[in-house]
């Protein structure tokens, strides 16, 4: 069995980040979002994993190298724009070949991993399974209407006017039939050919198309708010583990982890938290659910339920949530601009002046 990885997105939705850095590899708790999926896809048993890559394929290449550090075999598919989920099933048909596979979307997170979904595949081996899980707003999503006996018996992707609160999460598995939905497809209303129509062809050719519901967490990290929650998400399971220097005049309460060679001096850190290695926190505080990245300066600032990505600096400045903040950034107290006020007042006036 093999898998088949989409990094190709331009994560419109987390600019400006993503002007400057694929959004598979924007970090949550401090490790890049695809690298979950690797290991989920490692930890059931694949190793060979083709991953579809776009305009930031140098940036994806660099940061996964061969696979190895993940325990899998890497080729990489270019896919020259971004035409849909299952173009990049047809543009991996000679990879693939005639193996089953999961397909696994590079900015998905799913908390327990696959490796249930991937035995149960291996063993029932149905024409198609797709994972579900319950939403609040299935319109923002494709989402899966099931018969009596659990089988999907239609999708839709993005509807108006939702039948079903089930949507189609980011990991899909594939017996080789799937090439042939995808050949038999046409582009959908925005000009891309839609996995979900594919996999509607399935079902009304009568192939057996089953479900898993998800038990556990998932997310489609696409904007700032999802790629906070799983941060959140993932530091309230972190191991505390201290690794930098932390001086007599610090306090640090509940989950925190410090990397090696990160220094923490007159300040507080309330977990969960990350600090990463070489990273500097002086006279601050740090708030739960935050990730500070490596060689990063934190002075007499505060900062929480935030990501913070490396090489950045906070000096001098208040209260900074709910914040994704990209590489390389610095951000300052702004001068103080000298308060002056022009007054007219008439006779017997009376007025309050701010101090």
């Amino acid at each position: 069995m093999k898998a088949l990885v989409l990094a190709g997105g331009s994560g419109t939705r987390l600019r400006p980040i993503t002007h400057t850095s694929a959004k598979q590899l924007v970090p949550v708790a401090n490790k890049p979002i695809l690298f979950y999926g690797l290991e989920a896809l490692a930890a059931a048993g694949i190793t060979e994993t083709g991953i579809i890559v776009g305009e930031s394929e140098r940036e994806i290449r660099e940061a996964v190298g061969d696979g190895s550090d993940f325990g899998l075999d890497v080729t990489y598919l270019r896919q020259e724009a971004p035409l849909g989920l299952a173009h990049a099933v047809l543009i991996a048909r000679d990879y693939l070949a005639d193996d089953d596979f999961v397909m696994y979307l590079g900015d998905n997170f799913v908390f327990d991993g696959i490796t249930g979904v991937v035995e149960e595949f291996r063993e029932e081996r149905p024409d198609a399974r797709i994972l579900l899980t319950k939403v609040a707003n299935p319109s923002a999503f494709g989402v899966a209407v099931l018969d009596d006996d659990g089988r999907v018996s239609a999708l839709e992707e993005k509807p108006q006017h939702p039948t079903s609160d089930l949507a189609v999460a980011g990991v899909y598995l594939f017996t080789p039939l799937v090439h042939e939905a995808v050949r038999a497809i046409s582009p959908s209303g925005r000009g891309e050919l839609e996995i979900t129509d594919a996999v509607q062809w399935l079902i009304d050719a009568g192939h057996d198309v089953r479900s898993t519901v998800i038990s556990g967490y998932w997310k489609d990290t696409g904007n700032v708010a999802d790629m906070l929650e799983v941060n959140c998400t993932l530091l309230e399971r972190m191991e505390s583990r201290v690794e930098g220097h932390v001086d007599e005049h610090s306090e640090i309460i509940g989950r925190v982890r410090i990397g090696a060679g990160a220094e923490v001096r007159r300040s507080r850190i309330v977990g969960p938290v990350t600090i990463g290695p070489g990273t500097v926190v002086e006279n601050s505080y740090i708030g739960p659910s935050t990730s500070i990245a490596e060689n990063c300066l934190i002075h007499d600032s505060e900062i929480e339920f935030s990501i913070v990505l490396g090489d950045s600096s906070f000096v001098g400045v208040r209260r900074v949530e709910a914040s994704l903040i990209g590489r390389n950034v610095k951000v300052t107290l702004a001068p103080r601009v000298p308060a002056t006020h022009r007054l007219i007042i008439g006779d017997h006036g009376s007025v309050q002046m701010p101090s």
